[in-house]
């Protein structure tokens, strides 16, 4: 479904980026584990059009997306879950919702969604009208999550959504993850949590200053003993 080659990503002259080449299959969840400033949400936001990149190729669906406007990415099927959520505070938890499936069309497909949306989060029901800025920090990333999938993404981008959150809540987004698997979406995600990113994944890589440096699947790199002591805080 996702190309990524040779990607390479510049501020200001200093890259953020250095040549990264991965693969998204249709229908996998696909985790990026690496520390603070290795690149990860650069990744991301080159994918979703916020960042030009300064080499390389993005392909999504065969298709070349690197100069493509964020509107127009968004619109082929790509949604992102930012970091720190990034709810629309003084909107209610439905206008919110709504501007996920902004140019969709008010069809039975936009209702269908929705009641999809509230079936995986009760709490947004329940919170409708209610403004987004008084929402706790885990509903917060609920409606952050809710509001990505409106725009019914053919493949969905998250970053750190665990970020911040109370240890229970953490748990309740990995299962929320998992379940939006289930239902066919295929994922893309970044997370500091490495075990609970990798657990949840098919294939993972590890990045490190802007370079893939290892990669395997989730359960492989949890047994690495790599791995283990640089991000599992195991000896």
């Amino acid at each position: 479904m996702l190309e990524v080659s040779n990607l390479q990503v510049r501020y200001q002259g200093i890259e953020a980026l250095k040549g990264v080449s991965f693969e998204v299959p249709q229908g996998q969840v696909i985790t990026l584990i690496g520390a603070n400033g290795a690149g990860k949400s650069t990744l991301l936001r080159a994918i979703a059009g916020l960042v030009r990149p300064a080499g390389g190729s993005i392909r999504f669906r065969g298709e070349e997306i690197n100069r493509a406007a964020v509107h127009d990415i968004c619109r082929r099927g790509i949604s992102l879950v930012p970091e720190g959520r990034k709810v629309f505070g003084n909107l209610s938890v439905l206008e919110n919702l709504a501007m996920g499936a902004y140019g969709r069309p008010r069809d039975g497909c936009y209702k269908k969604d929705l009641e999809w949306v509230y079936s995986i989060f009760p709490r947004l029901r329940e919170r409708a009208r209610q403004r987004a800025g008084t929402l706790s920090g885990g509903e917060q990333q609920m409606l952050a999550l809710g509001r990505a999938l409106m725009a019914s993404p053919q493949l969905l981008m998250l970053d750190e959504p665990s970020l911040g959150l109370a240890p229970q809540l953490v748990a309740e987004v990995f299962n929320v993850i998992r379940k939006i698997h289930a239902g066919g979406t295929t994922m893309l995600l970044i997370e500091q949590n490495a075990w609970g990113a990798l657990d949840v994944a098919d294939h993972a890589y590890v990045l490190e200053t802007g370079r893939v440096v290892l990669e395997g699947t989730g359960q492989e790199l949890l047994a690495d003993d790599r791995v283990r002591r640089a991000y599992l805080g195991e000896d």
